[in-house]
């Protein structure tokens, strides 16, 4: 048994019929896609190396300790293998239809939590690979690392042949009961160690709590600013829609270069103008509002490849009222420094650590009577969610089919009706939005709204790199003791 963090556990906990836990992607080959036995012989030859994809949950009766994760014994991989085709002469539109009802319909709980299906009929001789995966599995790091098990750096690598399993047997109710109690028992003992352990390095101590405790007053204070009211705040349905925007990673390279900044910085300014566009076109009031993001930020280190979370969450304020991109990118240049020095991500670990020693039963209640609330009164204090993850930037391949894109789903929950998904790969930079059905019918204004920020700010920073060339051939030719040059 392997049982789960509170942060996965609260995953599990408020998905509700409405709030669908789960992450997703969207990856798109070139050439003829393979057969559906090719792709369950590729798949079955890795899965010894992601053992969660073959574990199903468990709950402890009564909830009196975290869900664990156990050896599904009946595990069928053809289950979680799915093949659908999009109609003749289909566009990117009918995909990105097809990703919005498959992430609209939540995972089967009696068996692994994920599932894949073999797009075919893709324009442009491709086709694609949905993944969905419950956001309790993975975060949006190790979903990557997955990717990355899954694919191949060349072409030429074949088939391998998938190793034996024999599942572990599946604890009784009694054995997992025991396990939870015990479990409870030890729980004093670590934290008398931890306590220990702080006791014996007391300046890291203090500068942790001080840390700790300015970013629980910083986050504290963006969750109860008031804000404008806004079209995009409210309700949502069980439906989804999605859409995908694109850019280069070159241009936003190029824009952090000359304004300053990091690509994050650029990527969040797009998505700030695209929400700017969206509201003046619904005819919101928008001057001076800001939105509230929360930011997820990963707290795993370049050598953990554990499939369990390692997430903290930040917030972010962004000027969706300023209507110059170069003041939106200078302001939200700002706000990330002023976030980044709040602690907010610090505070985000603490909280979820004392999570933690909450008794799991009541842990679990609360998770589920906090979602049921904002079921009925909906949340204004989060008015979207972006999450930027760094794919791999070289090219992949699966089945000797080389990875065109990788493109990103993240899921929304109430009162926060879009959320946008940002994800590189191989020198692309792709923003997967997410909304939902019935209250964002024009989804799309938002990911050609990212495209268009970023070629405008892409225009800016050439332009303004021209100029800086001009300026110093011009003072290189004026410099004294040129021929030529003026005394």
């Amino acid at each position: 048994m392997n049982r789960m963090g509170p942060l996965d556990a609260l995953f599990l906990h408020t998905e509700d019929g409405t709030t669908h836990m789960h992450i997703g992607s969207c990856a798109i080959f070139a050439g003829s896609p393979p057969s559906m036995e090719e792709l369950e012989a590729h798949i079955s030859a890795r899965l010894h190396l992601v053992e969660r994809f073959r574990q199903r949950v468990r709950f402890v009766p009564g909830d009196l300790g975290r869900p664990v994760w156990v050896d599904d014994q009946r595990f069928d991989l053809g289950f979680h293998l799915r093949h659908t085709s999009l109609p003749a002469h289909a566009c990117e539109a009918q995909l990105e239809a097809l990703m919005g009802r498959l992430m609209s319909q939540e995972l089967d709980r009696d068996r692994p939590l994920w599932e894949m299906w073999l797009v075919e009929g893709l324009p442009d001789h491709r086709w694609a690979l949905i993944s969905k995966v419950h956001h309790c599995m993975v975060d949006g790091v190790s979903g990557t690392d997955l990717m990355t098990v899954l694919m191949d750096p060349s072409e030429d690598a074949g088939i391998a042949t998938a190793p034996p399993w024999l599942p572990q047997p599946e604890p009784t109710a009694t054995q997992l009961l025991f396990d939870a109690l015990s479990e409870s028992a030890r729980g004093p003992w670590h934290q008398l160690i931890a306590i220990g352990r702080a006791a014996a390095a007391p300046v890291q101590t203090v500068h942790r709590l001080a840390a700790t405790a300015k970013g629980m007053r910083s986050f504290a204070e963006r969750l109860m600013k008031q804000t404008t009211p806004l079209s995009i705040e409210g309700a949502i349905g069980r439906q989804r829609r999605w859409a995908v925007g694109r850019c280069s990673l070159a241009d936003a390279k190029l824009i952090r270069s000359v304004f300053g900044g990091s690509v994050n910085d650029v990527v969040l300014t797009a998505i700030t103008s695209a929400f700017h566009d969206l509201l003046i076109e619904r005819g919101d009031l928008i001057d001076g509002a800001t939105l509230t993001s929360l930011v997820p930020v990963s707290i795993r280190l370049p050598t953990d490849h554990d499939l369990n979370n390692r997430v903290s969450m930040m917030l972010a304020e962004l000027p969706v009222g300023l209507s110059d991109p170069l003041e939106r990118f200078q302001a939200v240049l700002q706000q990330m420094v002023d976030v980044k020095a709040s602690h907010e991500a610090i505070a985000g670990t603490a909280v979820f650590e004392a999570a933690d020693l909450l008794p799991p039963a009541f842990f679990a209640l609360l998770a589920r009577a906090t979602m049921s609330i904002l079921r009925q009164t909906p949340q204004r204090a989060v008015n979207t969610v972006t999450t930027n993850v760094p794919g791999p930037q070289l090219p992949l391949f699966a089945i000797g089919r080389e990875m065109l894109e990788y493109l990103p789903y993240v899921p929304i929950t109430a009162g926060v009706r879009i959320g946008v998904a940002i994800l590189s790969y191989n020198g692309q930079i792709s923003f997967g939005v997410t909304g939902d059905y019935d209250s964002t019918p024009d989804i799309h204004t938002m990911a050609e709204g990212i495209e268009a920020a970023v070629a405008e700010l892409t225009e800016l920073a050439a332009h303004e790199r021209r100029a800086s060339t001009d300026r110093s051939a011009i003072q290189h030719r004026q410099s004294p003791g040129r021929s030529g040059a003026t005394p």
